[in-house]
């Protein structure tokens, strides 16, 4: 007689987590069905059975990843805030965000990057860039969303693979001169981005 079936309808985004905790352990190439699997304590056969194929559950992961950074900001204070200039709420949510929980922030940007060599993540990932543009569009021009993106992304790619410090006020200034607002020379000393150095 068949065993019957558990009713488990949180199932699928249980893997989905399990896919988020493998990736952030053991890299891309660390992920598989059976070690999602085993990390999500369901049989082989379900995650086959809701993603086909590894690139399917990746699209499912990073969309899910995606969802940290696009809630901040379409929550943060400072953003909905009309009379904060837009360059020093984009510079505090960046800090922000930088400074939670860094391997979650590191893992989303693996995922992100992995469309280079995964073509079926690269409209996941322009639609991370269509979301946060159309976020930011209605404090400014669609044009300087797109180029606030950029530099966003720059800014935390530049702190996450050279274990640099974040520096909320270059940030700020960099951001402003995209937008055009105030002065246009950096702070002294953060003509770079800056880098942890060792007290003595």
């Amino acid at each position: 007689m068949a065993r019957p079936r558990r009713y488990d309808p949180g199932r699928r985004e249980r893997i989905v987590d399990a896919a988020l905790t493998v990736v952030g352990r053991a890299g891309i190439g660390g992920l598989s069905h059976r070690t999602v699997a085993a990390e999500a304590d369901v049989p082989l056969g379900s995650t086959t059975y809701h993603f086909a194929s590894l690139d399917e559950l990746l699209v499912a992961a990073l969309r899910k990843a995606n969802e940290g950074f696009g809630r901040l900001l379409r929550e943060h204070p400072a953003l909905t805030d009309p009379d904060t200039p837009l360059a020093a709420a984009l510079a505090r949510l960046l800090g922000e965000w930088l400074g939670g929980e860094r391997a979650r922030v590191e893992l989303e940007y693996e995922l992100y990057l992995a469309a280079l060599r995964r073509p079926a993540l690269r409209p996941v990932a322009a639609e991370w860039t269509e979301s946060v543009v159309a976020a930011l569009a209605h404090r400014t021009d669609p044009v300087s969303a797109r180029a606030l993106v950029a530099v966003m992304d720059g800014i935390c790619l530049q702190v996450l693979l050279t274990d640099g410090r974040y520096d909320e006020e270059y940030a700020r200034v960099i951001l402003a001169r995209v937008l055009n607002e105030g002065p246009k020379s950096p702070p002294a000393g953060s003509s770079e981005p800056p880098t942890d150095s060792t007290d003595t």
